[in-house]
């Protein structure tokens, strides 16, 4: 993308953090511990939920800094510091899922179904732990909003955790994922819509969330769901 100089220079002149990074690019350590500093805890928090696996976002967050770092001789501002720094996370994201799956296959193929069974085993004694009129405690509740977001697909989660935890318009979240705001928009409404789907079940009847996507995600339903 051909960035003008006035593109750049409305940037410069309206985020502090574009600033910074054009410090960073002149090799100046001091505002690159400054970025980290402020984007740190965000970024775990987006990466773990991204990618479900909260013991690896630390790494993935260093992943991010490490390719920002690489980036900054060729960084003109065309867009908030922000925007730029989530897009880049969004790509260690997708590649982290992906090697995730290509681990999950090669262990699914090599569990016996003996192994298989005493998995289902534990999770139908688990799900039958909780009853129905149980109310759910904070820490159950944040597990149930963890496993109804890594039940929307990639596109819909990172919507979902730019627009709720970043607080980012449609305009913004568009620009991150290469998409118009119209169809952000769409997938947002989706995304809701799945998330809700998923959570009512359990608020309602204490239906575990992993019993609960396990049980709607039958071949048809997988064909059928839109992205």
């Amino acid at each position: 993308m051909v960035i003008t100089d006035s593109t750049a220079a409305k940037y410069t002149l309206a985020d502090p953090d574009v600033r910074l990074m054009l410090q960073v690019r002149d090799d100046n350590a001091t505002a690159f511990e400054e970025l980290m500093l402020r984007y740190q805890n965000r970024l775990v928090s987006l990466l773990a939920h991204m990618v479900g696996r909260p013991d690896m976002a630390e790494d993935l967050a260093q992943d991010v800094f490490l390719r920002v770092y690489r980036a900054r001789k060729d960084y003109v501002p065309g867009a908030k510091f922000s925007t730029w720094l989530y897009t880049i996370a969004g790509n260690v994201a997708s590649n982290a899922l992906r090697s995730l799956a290509r681990r999950r296959e090669v262990n699914l193929a090599s569990q016996s179904n003996d192994t298989g069974a005493h998995s289902l085993e534990n999770a139908a004694t688990a799900a039958s732990a909780l009853m129905p009129t149980r109310q759910a405690d904070n820490a159950e509740l944040r597990e149930a909003v963890q496993h109804a977001i890594e039940a929307l697909n990639e596109r819909q989660r990172m919507a979902v955790l730019l627009a709720k935890f970043e607080h980012l318009s449609y305009a913004e979240i568009a620009e991150i994922m290469d998409m118009s705001p119209e169809a952000i928009k769409s997938l947002l409404s989706r995304a809701r819509g799945k998330l809700r789907e998923v959570i009512e079940p359990y608020l309602e009847r204490g239906v575990r969330i992993r019993e609960a996507t396990t049980d709607q995600a039958t071949p048809a339903n997988r064909r059928s769901e839109p992205s």
